[in-house]
């Protein structure tokens, strides 16, 4: 298992621990993209309008298996 990255602890941050821990997250977050940008895909909608969809198929239609 590997150790996580920010580890929470009680207290409160000054303003410049803040800004110092954004740009720490937000360089690693730049560094993951730029590494794989084959890696992206765009998203697929997983939902269909009811409305534009026919309410019967036949049992033995190629739409039934969609």
């Amino acid at each position: 298992m590997t150790e996580p990255l920010v580890r929470v602890t009680r207290g409160s941050l000054t303003d410049e621990e803040l800004a110092a821990l954004t740009a720490v997250l937000m360089a690693r977050a730049a560094a993951v993209q730029a590494a794989a940008p084959a890696a992206r895909i765009e998203p697929i909608a997983r939902w269909q309008r009811l409305e534009r969809r026919p309410s019967y198929f036949s049992p033995f239609s190629w739409q039934q298996a969609a």
